[in-house]
């Protein structure tokens, strides 16, 4: 008996690893998207841009109620952010959800949501940072999201990073080339591209929202962290099985580092090559997305052909 729960347990992680992911549909001019925070609050007269740029690509705007909320660093209750994002998820009109910024909160409301009805009728997700828990709930549910730059920010964003989502939202091809950076490893890979903040990465492990790495393409990038915290959760990481089994590694923007009194002696960069040596697998570095102007967009659960050699590298999305 025990040695068929093992191979039946097996078989059901095998099969968690290689299951087919669902694409939502893509958005058609015509089509509406909601806006709504899941985390710190926008009481900003700020969206015009925003507003502006869909109206553009030939969308309707719906600004959830969460829009201006005040409840100290957040956008209204636990229970008034839940309720926002049920409202848009059920509601069969709007056909995208993109989150308005991130900070922190979005993991108060994940397991308030009811996904029943989103699974029924799935939707794209978009987002970044604390948005990271939406898409690896998303993912552990066989459902693709779109790691990308954020309402508050597209004042600031590239053409670069406004033309990426574009094309990821309406289906277009989505893929890149960059120079070579001097921390490559170089070689090929294709998997399932899964991944996001590392502080939300670190921090969801052990709970239903954590992602399965197993034979997957890893993305990371952070904001603002103290060095040797990047260090812990690399660690962590490597600790927990998630860098052992993967088929590449694409490490993203590591913004506005923090150093203690007594330094730590490397960078983030320095870091994560010192958690990820031995692997024999593709990894990227200075990818252009993350917290930067040039935030290029990411499909989650999407499997990707990544090659990086010593003159340029490519990801491409299939």
């Amino acid at each position: 008996m025990r040695t068929i729960f093992i191979l039946v347990s097996l078989v059901s992680i095998a099969s968690y690893s290689q299951k087919k992911m669902i694409t939502p549909p893509y958005l058609q001019k015509g089509d509406t998207i909601a806006i709504v925070s899941t985390a710190r609050k926008n009481i900003e007269d700020n969206l015009k841009p925003t507003i502006d740029l869909l109206e553009g690509w030939g969308l309707n705007v719906k600004l959830g109620k969460t829009i201006g909320l005040d409840y100290y660093q957040l956008a209204g209750t636990d229970d008034q952010r839940a309720a926002d994002f049920q409202e848009q998820m059920d509601n069969p009109n709007i056909k995208a959800i993109w989150c308005v910024r991130g900070g922190y909160g979005t993991v108060k409301i994940i397991d308030k949501l009811d996904f029943t009805k989103f699974k029924q009728n799935p939707k794209w997700i978009i987002g970044f940072s604390d948005v990271t828990v939406l898409h690896s709930h998303l993912n552990r549910m066989g459902i693709e999201s779109i790691h990308g730059t954020m309402p508050v920010a597209i004042a600031r964003a590239t053409d670069e990073a406004k033309n990426s989502l574009c094309a990821a939202l309406f289906g277009d091809k989505l893929d890149y080339k960059l120079e070579c950076d001097a921390l490559n490893h170089l070689g090929k890979a294709k998997g399932e591209l899964v991944g996001g903040n590392l502080s939300i990465l670190y921090s969801l492990l052990g709970s239903e929202s954590a992602i399965d790495c197993t034979d997957k393409i890893l993305f990371i990038e952070d904001l603002d962290e103290y060095l040797y915290h990047v260090d812990r959760m690399m660690m962590n990481l490597k600790r927990n099985g998630c860098l052992g089994g993967l088929k590449g590694i694409i490490v993203g923007a590591m913004t506005e580092m923090k150093d203690n009194d007594i330094p730590w002696g490397r960078n983030a960069l320095e870091i994560i090559e010192d958690a990820v040596k031995g692997l024999n697998i593709p990894i990227i570095y200075n990818f252009p997305a993350g917290h930067i102007r040039d935030n290029r967009s990411l499909i989650f659960g999407r499997q990707i052909s990544m090659e990086v050699t010593a003159e340029q590298s490519k990801v491409v999305f299939e």
